[in-house]
């Protein structure tokens, strides 16, 4: 229901201001306060007679008091238009801002409708044991609007429809936005005296979810910080890199200099305290109105949800599971297309049939640890390869294999624009592989601090998922002279970073035997079948396996601190760590295998499917021509069983399990319930529009002069 409108606020206005847009769009108008407060749209749905039929029950004096007429001002629509990143767009500026007018009046229905809505029928505490609030007292609401006037008005009549919690998250909100705005315009400064600081051009792939804001974080301390001794002592507020009292009241003024330029704050204003300006409270009105129609929404997504039953998911389960064994028995293109594209929200139950060569589809991480330049050009321009009569050169390759020496990939996480490192402390539980061995540089650096919060404090981003967070660099790095070296490492070396590693995190492994000296054999008859096929089961040089009390499962596999979520977890980190393959990273559950010939490299191919079908957990080291591939299996079909009507599933739906974060059920009733309440709450807010759209008036003469902005 909520209309969007891109919250950069002062953001949006930094950036597009710093690039001189408004002088380029001629938008510095000639007496600007009076004419950016032309009234461009008026609402009012309580003078209509739907209102009169929907809400008949209403109390008019109470009506009269917290419905009245809305006006959308030529300043709003400004704003808006700099808020929408349509600035430096090539558009039609007149249908643009018909639309943006349209838009706004939609977002004052949406706000009325909230505010009648909860007066008629009040609102339940979801968080607090649906404690139960009513807003139809007339001396209540004339209370909480006393001796306030224009804006200050408006948001405590919006004001009184919130609670004390979503009051201090939409404040926190405002003041967020206002300090990244003013963050945009200190960049100029601080990269001015930071000229002399090199950075990694290019940075090592982040996890997806990293620095993900958590909707529910707010803190009551934060505050806009603007430089000014005054606010300089708000501790929650984060400054970036570089930033001084300097820059920071630099950027301020900037800021502050473009909003006065374009008439956006007024001479005279007071601005030593940013929250008296009009412009800050005009923000803060908005938010606090984006609150309560955030509030409508999700009481129309409660009321959606509750009808998502325990019969209609069971029976929605059951018959997605029949539907998908009957495509799949038929077309396995079907299959594999599907593979390629599961998710939190879209689910593959089964693979074909009942045998395991059928069931032997599912997902595999690969780490491949590359050869280097020099040795690829070695192996490249060999043209015999210990006599070879097949062209082949698995032996000279098989030397090569010996003289890889593999890299931590992180540095550029130090090195970069934005430096994710941090020191790695026992109450984070870290761990370093040989850390303790006095013959070698102590490892003690970690990564994203933020987003593994253990502590029972509030933290505003989310913590990463199937990402373990404790593997320490696997090398040294210098604050001082901003340098990093990782260690080297062999494939044995890395086999045993990634068991140990496996281990400390809790993982049961079932170790193997690298082969070592006898793998690499100079002969090219070890690499063939005896009728002359290559022989792909050679070339495996180490095997293991993570293994779980009473098998694999799949319903835990998303679960935080479950076995199967940690094994995962802790390769994926890996991955991170170590993997040249950079198409492997942030899949959802690695490379879909499938049980038919693929477009993989051989040697891949062979190990990726042979891993599959001994099931997840397993994982397997091979060559290629690219070098050492670590293979584990994520998720394998194979440990599916039969669920009584002779289809095979790894998974099971139980409905006791919907809360239950992380597990299938959850998933699967989390992907239903967005589904079902985005469709209920988009279909309520067009019939809510259209019901009310003849209460509002758009006068588009008032705004003509925009029509030919950037023509000029």
């Amino acid at each position: 229901m909520k209309i969007n409108r891109k919250k950069a606020v002062a953001v949006a206005v930094a950036a597009i201001m710093s690039c001189g847009i408004f002088a380029g769009c001629d938008l510095v108008i000639r007496n600007e306060k009076k004419n950016l407060a032309q009234t461009v749209a008026t609402v009012n749905i309580a003078k209509s007679d739907n209102f009169k039929k929907e809400f008949k029950d209403l109390d008019d004096d109470l009506v009269a008091k917290v419905i009245t007429s809305a006006s959308v001002s030529k300043r709003d629509l400004i704003a808006t238009f700099i808020n929408s990143g349509y600035s430096n767009a090539n558009v039609n500026y007149a249908d643009l801002f018909n639309a943006i007018s349209e838009s706004l009046a939609q977002r004052q229905i949406s706000i009325q409708y909230a505010k009648a809505y909860f007066l008629a029928n009040g609102w339940q505490d979801e968080e607090d044991n649906k404690k139960p609030y009513t807003y139809n007292d007339l001396a209540a609401f004339n209370e909480a609007v006393k001796d306030k006037s224009g804006v200050d008005y408006d948001i405590a009549a919006t004001a009184y429809f919130l609670t004390d919690e979503e009051i201090k998250k939409a404040d926190y909100t405002t003041r967020v936005l206002f300090n990244n705005s003013v963050d945009s315009y200190e960049d100029r400064f601080i990269k001015k005296e930071e000229d002399d600081k090199e950075y990694d051009s290019e940075v090592r792939t982040t996890p997806s979810g990293l620095n993900t804001s958590d909707s529910d974080y707010y803190s009551e301390d934060y505050r806009v910080y603007t430089g000014t001794g005054k606010q300089s002592g708000v501790h929650v507020y984060e400054p970036k890199d570089g930033s001084t009292a300097t820059t920071r009241l630099r950027g301020y003024n900037e800021f502050l200099s473009d909003l006065e330029a374009n008439g956006l704050v007024q001479k005279g204003d007071d601005t030593s305290d940013i929250e008296s300006l009009e412009y800050f409270k005009r923000e803060k009105k908005s938010d606090y109105e984006d609150a309560l129609i955030q509030k409508l929404i999700d009481v129309f997504s409660k009321q959606a949800e509750e009808t998502i039953t325990e019969t209609y998911l069971t029976d929605n389960f059951n018959e997605t599971l029949e539907n998908q064994s009957n495509i799949y028995q038929k077309s396995s293109s079907a299959l594999e297309s599907d593979l390629d594209s599961v998710s939190d929200s879209k689910f593959v139950l089964t693979a074909t049939g009942n045998s395991d060569e059928e069931s032997a589809f599912g997902f595999v991480i690969n780490i491949l640890l590359p050869f280097s330049a020099a040795q690829t050009d070695e192996l490249n321009s060999v043209t015999q390869d210990f006599g070879d009569t097949k062209g082949n050169k698995f032996a000279t390759r098989a030397q090569l294999l010996k003289k890889i020496k593999a890299t931590d990939q992180r540095g550029s996480w130090f090195r970069g624009e934005t430096d994710y490192s941090f020191k790695a402390t026992a109450d984070v539980g870290a761990y370093g592989y040989n850390t303790t061995d006095d013959s070698k540089p102590k490892r003690e650096w970690l990564f994203f601090e933020d987003n593994f919060n253990d502590s029972n404090e509030p933290s505003k981003y989310k913590r990463l998922k199937n990402y373990y967070g404790k593997y320490t660099y696997n090398g040294t790095w210098n604050e001082e002279l901003r340098k990093y070296k990782p260690n080297q490492i062999t494939i044995d070396g890395f086999i045993n970073e990634m068991e140990g590693y496996l281990e400390s995190a809790g993982a049961t492994v079932q170790k193997g035997t690298p082969l070592g000296d006898s793998y690499y054999s100079t002969d090219p008859k070890n690499y063939y079948k005896t009728n002359g096929d290559v022989d792909y089961g050679k070339f495996v040089y180490y095997k293991g396996k993570v293994t779980f009390d009473g098998g694999f499962n799949a319903n835990q596999m998303f679960k935080a601190g479950t076995p199967e979520n940690t094994a995962m977890s802790v390769i994926n980190e890996l991955s991170f760590a170590y993997n040249t393959d950079k198409g492997g990273l942030n899949s959802y559950l690695g490379y879909a295998v499938t049980a038919n010939k693929t477009s993989f490299v051989s040697e891949f191919e062979y190990a990726a499917q042979k891993v599959v079908k001994e099931g997840a957990g397993n994982y397997i080291v091979v060559p290629s021509d690219y070098g050492w591939h670590i293979i584990y299996c994520t998720f394998s079909f194979v440990d599916g069983k039969d669920n009584g009507s002779g289809i095979r599933t790894p998974f099971e739906f139980n409905y006791g399990l919907i809360k239950d974060e992380g597990t299938f059920s959850n998933l699967y009733y989390e992907a239903h319930k967005a589904d079902t309440a985005s469709k209920d709450s988009t279909n309520r807010h067009s019939l809510i529009v259209s019901y009310y759209k003849e209460s509002a008036t758009i006068y588009e003469d008032r705004y003509s002069d925009l029509a030919n902005l950037g023509n000029n």
